[in-house]
């Protein structure tokens, strides 16, 4: 069974066509990674799977439900992060994260209350420990720098240890020392076994995270698949770039011919660098769209 299925998907808000006709399945435990630029249509899908819009037409699935159908049961089943979705500022850390794992967790009998609440605080310690906010357990949410909000909003997403994280750009706008420390979480998930859709106007967290992408503009999937087949099928150059010790730069054709040149320069040490040419995923939008993959 698939985790996600999406068939001839469709959306429209009022006149605009905002999804048109989108196919594509995730396999259990993969990162699926939706790239494209804001407006693109990214974050109207999520809200379609995970139940929060009806589609105008068209079929998904979630762990073989129907987005339409999903039961409470369903919902436990997933973990959202979208922007500080479902974060109370007036509430600390530790509250926060509290007060969605009272609302998980069924109806306990009163002699296994304070055993239940004993388990409830050391499971989220845990949880705030791993994604850095142990000590700022107890600081409100309205007080936390965007980059604490963020690992916040990860950390309320990963509680219920959910089969699918919806994970809706969760790196925009962060520094670069936060964006890593997200991105090692994210890797952390999937080796439980997590599987994830990925949102993101990113094209280095695509090819850093994700094991398939599907590429969105104006509402329409242009390309599907591996970031590096992706890349390697609009490789048209197909050089070889080489950066000589003494200075040069030469750049020969990517064939045989060029074999015994290349092994020259190395039996010799005189090469410092040497690249192929192929391109990256915001080169390639570039060549379907004319547009690069910016907010």
């Amino acid at each position: 069974m698939k985790a996600i299925c999406v068939k001839d998907l469709k959306h429209n808000f009022n006149e605009k066509t905002v999804l048109d006709n989108i196919n594509f399945d995730v396999n259990t435990g993969e990162i699926f990674g939706l790239l494209g630029p804001s407006g693109a249509g990214k974050t109207t899908l999520i809200h379609i799977l995970t139940g929060q819009l009806k589609a105008a037409s068209g079929s998904s699935f979630i762990l073989g439900i129907p987005s339409t159908n999903m039961t409470g049961e369903n919902y436990r089943q997933i973990g959202v992060m979208m922007d500080n979705f479902g974060l109370y500022e007036r509430m600390s850390c530790y509250d926060n994260l509290k007060f969605y794992q009272m609302i998980d967790k069924n109806k306990n009998n009163k002699q296994d209350a304070l055993k239940n609440k004993r388990m409830l605080d050391k499971n989220i310690e845990t949880i705030l420990n791993d994604v850095g906010l142990l000590d700022a357990k107890k600081t409100l949410v309205i007080n936390l720098s965007k980059g604490m909000t963020n690992r916040l909003a990860f950390a309320r997403a990963i509680l219920r240890t959910p089969a699918i994280l919806f994970l809706d750009e969760p790196t925009s706008g962060l520094d670069p020392t936060t964006v890593e420390a997200i991105h090692k979480m994210i890797l952390a998930e999937k080796e439980r076994g997590t599987t994830i859709f990925l949102t993101t106007h990113n094209m280095y967290e695509a090819e850093k995270l994700c094991d398939n992408i599907a590429l969105l503009n104006n509402g329409k999937i242009i390309e599907y698949g591996t970031p590096f087949d992706i890349c390697r099928r609009y490789n048209h150059q197909k050089k070889i770039d080489i950066h000589l010790k003494n200075g040069e730069d030469i750049s020969l054709q990517h064939n045989r011919e060029c074999g015994e040149q290349i092994k020259s320069y190395f039996l010799k040490d005189e090469i410092e660098t040497i690249h192929s040419t192929e391109p990256n995923l915001e080169t390639v939008f570039m060549e379907l769209t004319g547009r690069k993959l910016e907010r």
